[in-house]
């Protein structure tokens, strides 16, 4: 078994020659760093775009629900020896329409039928490494993020899937907005509201997988709602909300990233607790 300390894969000291006078531009030309920053910038972009909507639609546990069953996923993809991104984006998408559809179609409340996928998906994951004897993986860079191992194909995937996100919302951003603010009377006028639930609860397990890389599944529904609860403090407009959310998302994703670089630290939480700290900031000015 691998050792603990490996969980966050720490920038490696000999990669940096501390006695050169441009010790702080090295850290940029390193091909790793480089890779790292362009995988915040973009998961940083998903996060806010989609994470305004989850806000405001108090969608927040729902995500954390199928964030968490990731982990189910995860432990499928290495049982049954495929591409174990793939595995959990199947995975999560399928959690995350049974989420919707028991929701929709049963007595029972959002927030039970969350914590039944919530609890059985993570136990499966549990379950299945039982029969999972003698793997080697790092099973933690899952857990808690392991941006600084994030690869050429990694940035195409996620690059894709930021490509693809943005092209929906652009195409249907009015008729989101309306399923988010008013879903009644925008099913009263004609809108399958349930079918853009489905396309949103997709969207996000999407994001969801793609973000692990970067912040893990125990910390990606983190990233998804606190830029845009960080937002909401300092605009209504919602436009604005999302480019704020975005700017947070993004700051704190680059930062968050040198600063561990810096203080030697998980990378996946120094992204969280600085854009946490961004939060705490906005809800000091907005009482002020």
């Amino acid at each position: 078994m691998k050792s603990p300390t490996l969980w966050w894969k720490r920038i490696p000291s000999h990669a940096i020659n501390p006695k050169r006078k441009n010790h702080n531009m090295e850290i940029l030309r390193l091909g790793f760093m480089q890779r790292a920053l362009t995988a915040g910038f973009m998961v940083g972009t998903l996060c806010a775009l989609l994470g305004v909507f989850i806000v405001l639609k108090n969608f927040s546990f729902v995500s954390a629900g199928i964030s968490h069953a990731a982990f189910g996923g995860v432990a499928l993809g290495y049982l049954l020896r495929t591409d174990v991104i793939l595995t959990t984006l199947v995975f999560c998408i399928l959690v995350g329409l049974g989420i919707t559809l028991l929701t929709q179609k049963s007595s029972l409340r959002e927030d039970t039928v969350v914590g039944i996928f919530y609890a059985s998906t993570m136990a499966l994951g549990i379950f299945l490494l039982g029969f999972s004897q003698g793997y080697t993986v790092d099973l933690f860079g899952y857990l808690f993020g392991s941006i600084l191992a994030v690869t050429r194909s990694d940035l195409v995937i996620i690059a894709s899937t930021l490509t693809g996100v943005l092209l929906l919302l652009l195409l249907f951003f009015k008729e989101f907005i309306a399923i988010t603010l008013d879903p009644e009377t925008t099913k009263a006028l004609g809108t399958p509201v349930e079918g853009f639930q489905y396309l949103f609860t997709a969207l996000v397990a999407m994001v969801i997988v793609v973000a692990i890389r970067v912040v893990g599944i125990v910390l990606v529904s983190a990233l998804m709602v606190i830029p845009a609860a960080t937002a909401l403090h300092l605009s209504q407009e919602i436009k604005r909300v999302i480019f704020l959310s975005a700017l947070f998302s993004i700051t704190s994703c680059a930062f968050g990233l040198v600063l561990s670089f810096y203080l030697n630290t998980p990378s996946g939480a120094t992204i969280v607790l600085l854009s946490t700290g961004f939060f705490l900031a906005s809800l000091l000015r907005k009482s002020i």
